[in-house]
């Protein structure tokens, strides 16, 4: 007999599955099975082997989840990398697009009305909980609507379990709206929330940016009235 055969039938014999004879000898499979289907193992290793095989499986299922896992991250990771380098400094055009989409999207839209009449001033007003998305509307009302910073002025909303001056010098340094220029800060949550949000959902709270101009007003307006014959 081959000694490879003979190998393999001990080691068949002593529990070993073919799988693990295949390895343990580099002999093919279908080698073995030609070889060893007639020998004749006990219940109890037949059940050691089958529990072996079943453990493999399964840690093998999980080796493959985790590397496909760890491939579909590394893609969307290039993917947004990707994206990332097709944006390129923002055109003045570009910037008033963006601010058109902004303000339209967060900001406050509704003409003023007392006693049933139409208020003649009313306030350009933003407010929105991301601090990058905050400092783009800043940035076309700055550098595109031209607007002097004493005019912008600013108050945010924080929970009872926030620290009121951390939140203004981070919203300061973040928005870099002159420190004289925040109003009184107000506590709690929103009548349509009604504490349903996680506890933290909101880190920093939220930011009211308000410019009090009526004609800055209906001009983004008129802005959006614009962009909407483009759709």
């Amino acid at each position: 007999m081959r000694t490879d055969k003979k190998a393999a039938l001990k080691l068949r014999l002593s529990g070993k599955s073919y799988r693990e004879i295949n390895i343990a000898l580099n002999v093919p499979k279908s080698t073995l099975s030609g070889w060893l289907s007639n020998v004749i193992i006990s219940q109890e290793l037949k059940v050691k082997i089958e529990k072996r095989a079943y453990k493999k499986s399964i840690e093998g299922l999980i080796k493959r989840n985790k590397n496909q896992t760890f491939l579909a991250m590394k893609r969307a990771s290039e993917t947004r990398k990707k994206a990332a380098s097709e944006i390129k400094a923002l055109s003045q055009n570009e910037l008033l697009h963006l601010g058109i989409a902004l303000y339209w999207a967060e900001g406050y839209k509704r003409l003023l009305v007392k006693n049933g009449r139409e208020l003649t001033h009313h306030v350009v007003s933003l407010t929105n909980s991301d601090p990058t998305l905050v400092k783009l509307f800043l940035k076309f009302l700055r550098e595109y609507c031209l607007v002097q910073e004493k005019k912008i002025k600013a108050s945010i909303r924080i929970f009872q379990h926030q620290n009121e001056k951390t939140l203004i010098h981070f919203w300061q340094k973040e928005t870099e709206i002159p420190i004289e220029n925040f109003r009184k800060t107000y506590y709690g949550i929103s009548k349509s929330s009604m504490g349903k949000r996680p506890y933290n959902r909101l880190p920093y709270g939220t930011i009211q940016v308000v410019v009090a101009d009526t004609a800055l007003f209906h001009r983004i307006m008129g802005y959006i009235e614009g962009l909407k014959k483009l759709v």
